[in-house]
């Protein structure tokens, strides 16, 4: 390893750039490059070293204690993984020999499950989007296809005319890292779509090809979250966040004996590590149910 180098401030617009050249997604460049400016910025206010090349596993490893201390085991285990990113373009950069968190280990999580909605809360959800009007016919529309496909919000800001496939009943989203993927709906969001398509086309900007529209353009995520966020007011439900219906729609489908590699594929996985977190609370519902069909008592 080389004793001295460029300080890691110094590098991480570098790496900004190389990400952005790799058409990574804004919210992964983000993440990566806040890791690095964290542990830089942690490194010259505790009199560590700054110097790419002068940096050691102990140092990251007081770090992650800090994180683990000041945040929680589950932030600190994200800037780990983010950080790897950085030091691993340090060394394809011929900047380093190898990475300083070479053998090392993310901190361990504590199993946790998912938090999914209540079946009555997404009736009521629904319930408080009742109504003919384009805008009830809309909302009705997007919480059917969250529910449905449990897509991710950039995901279902994205959908167009030209994604859909309705008589096959299935969308192309753009997920992450540019991956396109084709995912299906069920009957009752196909109904919901058909009812919104009718009072889409009488809209003053029907022409445009976007599928979700707002009184003045497209839906941005911003606004589709604000959408979920006044019926889920109107519904009397709390925490109604788009990233949960991803939760839910896992976890329904395994409970429904979904395979994990059609699941992976569906959501757009590539580990099945997602998975396992989200099938977390699948298994536990699983296991509950074969524990009550068991006699445990006996002739006690």
């Amino acid at each position: 390893m080389v004793s001295s180098g460029p300080l890691i401030a110094d590098l991480v617009d570098d790496f900004e750039r190389s990400l952005r050249a790799q058409k990574k997604a804004k919210k992964t460049i983000v993440a990566y490059t806040d890791a690095a400016r964290r542990f830089a910025t942690w490194a010259a206010e505790h009199g560590q070293p700054t110097d790419v090349g002068e940096v050691e596993r102990r140092h990251i490893e007081a770090w992650i204690i800090d994180q683990i201390e000041q945040h929680s085991p589950y932030t600190a285990a994200g800037r780990y993984r983010y950080l790897q990113q950085f030091w691993r373009w340090v060394v394809i950069e011929g900047e380093r020999d190898s990475s300083p968190m070479v053998g090392m280990s993310p901190p361990k999580l504590p199993e946790r499950p998912v938090p999914v909605f209540d079946p009555d809360d997404l009736r009521a959800l629904l319930k408080a989007c009742q109504g003919k009007g384009f805008e009830e016919r809309r909302d009705t529309a997007l919480i059917r296809m969250f529910i449905a496909t449990g897509v991710r919000l950039g995901e279902m800001a994205g959908m167009t005319l030209e994604s859909l496939a309705r008589d096959e009943q299935a969308v192309l989203v753009i997920g992450k890292g540019d991956r396109a993927r084709w995912v299906p709906y069920g009957d009752k969001a196909a109904t919901a779509l058909d009812r919104y398509m009718r009072e889409r086309r009488r809209h003053p900007l029907h022409d445009l090809d976007a599928l979700w529209l707002g009184q003045r353009g497209p839906l941005t995520s911003s606004g589709i979250t604000q959408v979920l966020r006044r019926r889920a007011k109107t519904a009397g439900i709390k925490d109604v966040r788009p990233h949960r219906f991803r939760h839910d729609t896992a976890h329904r489908a395994q409970v429904a004996g979904l395979a994990e590699s059609d699941l992976m594929e569906v959501m757009g996985w590539k580990s099945q590590e997602m998975v396992r977190r989200y099938g977390a609370s699948a298994r536990a519902e699983r296991a509950r149910a074969n524990y009550r069909r068991l006699d445990i008592e006996g002739d006690l």
